[in-house]
């Protein structure tokens, strides 16, 4: 590949990912594509159709002119919207037609990577008609992509691939949307730190810190005296913070020790995918 060594990472992560894909659907029967998945609204087929369409994205493809559905309940915003359009308009495709497409996008954006001399600060097309640097689109993608394997692997019953590069990428961006959830969403009062331990697959330990003005930040330093401590593993807390469950759901999996009250309305918006 000829990518910035900054964006390689992210190149390497995304393969592994979305080859995981294609693998894991290539064999499945028809009415498998139909399988509900952890992902609110979509199954294996629309988990599929969206990667396909963000990577349609990705080499500039127009996007398709398409009626969305009135009682579509999962999509409730602009940004679901945009998202869903990609969906629907293959919610009637058959499991060739599907795996043939997913094929061929990956073999134009395997050639697209080989070729890439774009520098990572280069403006490219975001959703909703935004823009965003090519490198925060290749970290994304590969965070994305990563999450949506999971989505499939727990529908398909394969599970797998908890510590793969694309692990380690998500791991960084739902530790940097932490500070947001705990100091704004939930309110953590001021001058006070929250703690998250994690174990498993992929381990760390981050203390969100709360300063006089309410802002929150996030470090690798534990704190002597947080107001709550959460000790989960991974899975759990991947699954949490991408919406994937919650809290009620997996309340044997988390230990929260400190104040109760924050404890509970951390855990309620922890969530911190769109």
């Amino acid at each position: 590949m000829t990518v910035h060594p900054s964006l390689q990472n992210y190149a390497d992560a995304w393969t592994q990912s979305v080859e995981s894909i294609a693998e894991l659907v290539q064999p499945l029967v028809e009415g498998e594509w139909n399988r509900v998945t952890p992902c609110p609204g979509w199954s294996v087929r629309d988990v599929v159709s969206h990667v396909i369409g963000m990577e349609c994205e990705m080499l500039g493809d127009p996007r398709p002119i398409h009626s969305l559905p009135r009682d579509l309940y999962h999509v409730r915003s602009e940004f679901a919207r945009y998202m869903e359009m990609q969906v629907d308009v293959r919610r009637h495709h058959t499991a060739p037609e599907m795996t043939s497409e997913l094929e061929y996008v990956l073999i134009r954006r395997a050639r697209q990577l080989r070729n890439e001399s774009r520098a990572p600060d280069t403006k490219v097309r975001a959703p909703l008609g935004a823009e965003q640097t090519l490198e925060l689109a290749y970290r994304m993608r590969a965070f994305d992509t990563w999450v949506h394997e999971q989505d499939l692997r727990t529908a398909l019953g394969r599970p797998g691939a908890l510590d793969s590069p694309g692990a380690l990428v998500a791991r960084d961006v739902l530790i940097e949307g932490l500070p947001k959830a705990v100091a704004k969403n939930a309110g953590a009062p001021a001058h006070s730190a929250v703690v998250f331990d994690v174990s498993g697959p992929v381990e760390f330990l981050r203390t969100v810190r709360v300063d006089g003005e309410g802002r929150g930040s996030v470090d690798g330093s534990p704190s002597l005296g947080p107001l709550v401590t959460f000790s989960t593993d991974w899975e759990t807390f991947y699954r949490l913070t991408c919406g994937r469950v919650r809290a009620a759901a997996v309340a044997d999996r988390v230990k929260v020790d400190g104040d109760e009250e924050l404890g509970e309305a951390i855990l309620r918006v922890i969530a911190v995918t769109p």
